[in-house]
């Protein structure tokens, strides 16, 4: 039986390594999915040829900076100095002679990640005295050229710390008044020298405004932990809701003794704090079982790429999940897969309310692959075959474009 309400069928596929089906599609939302041949698409419906390919939900970056690449630009060398606070003063240093942020370089980086894959963001842009609001006005216009491709959320980041710039504060709330989803933070101690202030702040903004807080802290050890329950304790105090507030990278949860990171963890878990990771390459990884374990919801970012921190990066998140996988030394099937449920359907309650999984009812968003499995899609990092993103085919070549144009 023909169904007239698919505008497009994603035909022979196998959902998440599972047996052959084809995806009805009607507008941007996932209608069916049936048994592969058993519903012919209808006269004039787009038809997606998936050749027996895996099909998974379209991955999800809760972690980029896609205001500040220098992707589509001639190469960059390496300058200024390391640390936080010299690469800060590079960036600060140079960014307005490369034209960052803008939307024509956002929306190069946006572009990259829809080329791997990728279909929902939560963005960090910067915010700062220099700038004031114009980096999020230059990332919104980047996503709306796009059309709905990538489905995006804000952070209002404050890269040059909170206090220790009178005005930024103030910055942060018009951001939080316009709309931006969430309110950054950044190394309460070590950047602005005042904890207790910083993370007061930002928990009133969060407070009068409504919107979620995300906190960059590099801080280790005793004093990450310290910071990461000075944040749990407003978060008890408030009665902040779950999920609303997440802590980036929280290296010191790996660098404290077991029982503390289990205390820490466990905390996190009761108040619904979510954590997200770049999977630095150079560090142990954020404990998959144990985070699981302790309900603590968490995903995978880019972080920036190509920008005035580092050369690095390509956009794919595929990638990203590789190398937490790797060096976490995950390689049982069942935590291979769990890694890629991360990189899709899990990561996405950063980015909306919404399900995003190969279901009926879901933004069709589906991404094919030439693996076996999940597990192999991973372990290989396979390109992308085909992309739909909203229910629109994505023209893989036309994104294709060498880093430098």
């Amino acid at each position: 039986m023909v169904d007239d309400d698919a505008t497009m069928v994603i035909r022979d596929v196998r959902p998440w390594g599972g047996a052959p089906a084809d995806v009805g599609v009607a507008g941007d939302r996932i209608a069916w999915v049936r048994p592969a041949g058993t519903t012919p698409p209808a006269p004039g419906a787009e038809v997606v040829e998936g050749r027996g390919l895996l099909a998974l939900p379209g991955l999800v970056n809760t972690h980029a900076h896609a205001d500040k690449s220098w992707w589509g630009l001639p190469w960059q060398s390496y300058g200024g100095e390391g640390g936080t606070q010299g690469r800060i003063a590079h960036e600060r240093a140079r960014r307005d002679e490369l034209g960052i942020p803008s939307a024509p370089v956002a929306e190069r980086v946006l572009r990259e990640y829809l080329r791997t894959g990728t279909t929902r963001v939560r963005t960090h842009v910067d915010v700062d005295l220099g700038l004031g609001l114009r980096g999020i006005e230059a990332v919104r216009e980047a996503a709306a050229a796009l059309d709905g491709a990538i489905e995006l959320t804000v952070v209002a980041f404050p890269q040059d710390g909170v206090l220790r710039r009178p005005g930024v504060l103030e910055l942060l709330d018009r951001a939080a008044r316009a709309g931006a989803e969430h309110v950054g933070g950044l190394d309460p101690a070590l950047i602005d020298r005042d904890p207790v202030g910083q993370l007061d702040g930002l928990f009133r903004i969060a407070a009068e405004h409504g919107c979620g807080l995300d906190i960059h802290l590099h801080e280790p050890g005793d004093l990450g932990a310290f910071e990461i329950n000075l944040i749990l304790d407003r978060v008890e105090r408030d009665g902040i809701a779950p999920g609303k507030v997440n802590v980036a990278h929280g290296f010191a949860v790996v660098d404290v003794d077991p029982a503390r990171r289990r205390d820490l963890l466990d905390r996190m878990g009761a108040l619904g704090v979510t954590m997200t990771t770049v999977a630095p390459v150079r560090m142990r990884q954020l404990p998959l079982a144990e985070m699981d374990a302790a309900g603590v919801r968490f995903g995978l970012g880019t972080d920036g790429i190509r920008d005035l921190w580092s050369p690095y990066g390509d956009g794919d998140l595929l990638g990203i999940a590789w190398q937490y996988a790797r060096a976490g030394g995950v390689v049982r099937d069942e935590d291979l897969r769990r890694v890629v449920e991360l990189a899709t359907r899990d990561g996405a309650a950063f980015v909306t309310d919404e399900v995003h999984d190969l279901v009926p009812g879901a933004r069709a968003d589906v991404v094919l692959l030439d693996a076996e499995n999940p597990m192999d899609a991973l372990v290989r990092r396979v390109p992308r075959a085909a992309v739909v993103a909203g229910g629109r085919a994505v023209d893989l070549a036309a994104l294709a474009a060498r880093p430098w144009e």
